[in-house]
């Protein structure tokens, strides 16, 4: 067998392979090779220790040691890590098919490094005495606890929620739900795919996936116009009759002479569960991408939490650069997760400087581990609430993966009247501090409502694709004491409705009209809300070949949504049918998001038929 050292290792399982599956297969046999081998050279260390103890003086009975005499600790506790290595690998060769293996694959790496650097070369023989008698080795079950408690907090927690359901016009004809700018979806699933690992259902919300991207939906003329609607229609691509219908809003965009004002402090989690590069590290990289997009006398204050939370810098005019960035890069993890003192002492801060007519603004940056102090989300919730009513509004941004709270997350942002985002690298936190700060930054609607009442003569059934945690009693509309989500400045946000049309609409190609549209929102600072209407039409205007790409575009991320979810309602669409108008719509992707998608789509395709491939071989071999 060939030496395998950790690096070799390494280079196997990131080596070039000529298809996805060949890949994971190469990762596969890489990893039980070093395993293989690493057993191997701690029995031949132990087969040359037990030589040189017999050639010792030591007392015998019976052809054996004195009980007195132990084995060195180190050759004992490694021979336990090696079998709990072999035996942690084999449990994932049998237990998990082809698409969970790479969902393990780093712990598998991790062990393996760490049993190789405790290795290190074969020790040379030792003629001195063995360790007095009372010293006991660590018992290998050490290890696999350690390793089971590892694997045990690599559990994220999502909110979970049943698909939408199709609905009969004439039992229900009203849908009511609240606008979702939140991205925090797609950049999570992301994450799982290029890893090599399929997202679990409750992960995928449709919305946040079709919201991520860029669409060109018109934009108001004036800020007396908060947003503008545009709706479009088009064919389903996966129920043959059926109609997909576009609801695309797009907020004003303040230019740079009209933004306000920015009150920011930010909310930094620097407890033990931060120390990753993915979490603290990179929280570090993304505020200083923030910071030169500040105006100059833009405030900037810091607050920390871990065990107590503390002011690690007081409101710093944005220019003071260099004093800002003294104070983050001076930030450590270390400690338990006082989050609640934290947002506390966060609310005090940004009150202490709060900007009249201006932007207030906390920014929670966190893994979402919130283990001590105010641990329930309904009491959370409540909390961040109650202080919005001030004019402070909360945003959250979730790091890291492993005890990632996304339910949380949601949860203190939505009653924060803020955005909820997961950074999983430099280029997304590019994406959401930089390309789109105004948006994160400057409120410009809030507490928007949308509301579809669907024409019984025209419309037999319908189907809202994703929005679920969003979803409003129809009563709630016109209730303004109702929260909702809002929107920032230069916001795009998109839903669809997928319909069964009537026979006589279907076939008629009249100028009738699907239902009606109705959207409320409350300016900024104000508490009663604003009506906007108008009709869905069945044969509407044709659309620009730039927003008709764009419409091409969402449908195929809300069809690539639903397949990762296991939805009931996509008939016989696949992946392939997905990557065709993905690919249709790429056009000038000045940044690379749409490439991208088209390359998850097809990386999500080898991932599922490798999982399908592994489902129906353990049916046939049992």
């Amino acid at each position: 067998m060939k030496a395998y050292s950790y690096d070799r290792v390494l280079r196997d399982v990131t080596a070039p392979a000529p298809n996805p599956i060949a890949r994971l297969a190469a990762k596969q046999a890489a990893l039980v090779e070093f395993a293989q081998f690493q057993a191997l050279r701690l029995e031949r260390a132990a087969q040359e220790q037990d030589a040189l103890e017999r050639t010792l003086p030591y007392p015998q009975h019976d052809g054996n040691r004195s009980a007195s005499f132990r084995r060195p600790a180190l050759v004992n506790w490694l021979a336990g890590a090696a079998s709990a290595c072999i035996a942690g690998l084999g449990a994932i060769l049998m237990f998990s098919d082809g698409l969970r293996f790479d969902a393990r694959l780093r712990y598998a790496s991790l062990e393996a490094k760490i049993i190789q650097e405790a290795l290190g070369p074969p020790p040379p023989p030792k003629l001195a005495m063995p360790p007095p008698p009372e010293f006991e080795a660590m018992p290998a079950t050490d290890w696999a606890a350690s390793l089971d408690e590892a694997l045990a907090a690599d559990e994220d927690r999502f909110e979970r929620f049943a698909t939408n359901p199709i609905k009969r016009v004439a039992d229900e004809p009203v849908s009511t739900f609240s606008i979702d700018v939140d991205t925090a979806s797609y950049s999570y699933v992301r994450r799982l795919l290029n890893s090599g690992v399929l997202p679990p259902k409750h992960a995928v919300r449709a919305e946040e996936m079709i919201n991520y991207f860029d669409y060109s939906w018109p934009s108001p003329a004036t800020r007396s116009e908060a947003f503008r609607a545009t709706v479009a229609v088009s064919d389903s691509p996966w129920t043959q009759g059926n109609k997909l219908v576009y609801i695309g809003i797009k907020g004003y965009e303040l230019p740079a002479h009209e933004q306000p004002d920015v009150n920011l402090v930010l909310l930094i989690d620097v407890s033990g569960s931060m120390a990753q590069e993915d979490k603290l590290p990179l929280v570090q990289r993304s505020i200083e991408l923030l910071l030169p997009h500040l105006k100059p006398y833009d405030t900037v204050a810091m607050v920390t939490y871990a065990g107590d939370a503390g002011v690690a810098l007081y409101p710093t005019p944005a220019r003071e650069q260099a004093k800002i960035l003294d104070a983050l890069w001076a930030l450590e993890a270390g400690g338990s997760t006082a989050g609640a003192a934290g947002i506390e002492t966060a609310y005090e801060l940004a009150k202490s400087t709060f900007r009249q007519g201006g932007v207030n603004r906390v920014m929670l940056a966190t893994d979402g581990d919130f283990n001590v102090g105010i641990t329930s989300v309904d009491e959370l919730k409540a909390y961040v609430a109650r202080e919005r009513a001030s004019g402070i509004f909360l945003s959250v941004l979730g790091f890291g993966q492993g005890g990632y709270q996304d339910e949380l997350a949601q949860a203190l942002a939505q009653n924060g009247n803020g955005v909820a985002a997961y950074i999983d690298s430099l280029s997304e936190a590019e994406k959401m501090l930089v390309q789109e700060s105004t948006a994160s930054l400057f409120t410009i609607a809030k507490d928007v409502k949308l509301q579809v009442e669907f024409n019984p003569a025209t419309v037999e059934q319908y189907r809202l694709v994703g929005y679920e945690t969003r979803a409003l009693r129809r009563e709630d509309f016109d209730n303004d004491a109702v929260d909702a989500g809002d929107i920032g400045s230069g916001h795009k946000v998109t839903a669809i409705y997928e319909i069964t049309p009537t026979a006589s609409a279907a076939g008629s190609g009249s100028s009738g009209v699907y239902g009606d549209l109705k959207i409320r929102y409350k300016h900024p600072d104000g508490r009663r809300s604003q009506l906007i209407e108008q009709p869905i039409l069945i044969n509407p205007l044709p659309l620009s070949p730039t927003l008709q790409r764009d419409v091409e575009l969402a449908t195929a991320v809300a069809g690539f949504a639903q397949l990762l979810r296991g939805d009931p309602y996509t008939g016989s669409l696949t992946f392939d049918d997905v990557l065709r108008p993905a690919e249709a719509s790429v056009g000038n992707d000045h940044n690379g998001y749409r490439g991208e998608f088209v390359e998850l789509v097809r990386e999500a395709q080898v991932l599922k038929e490798a999982s399908e491939a592994g489902a129906a071989s353990d049916v046939q071999n049992p």
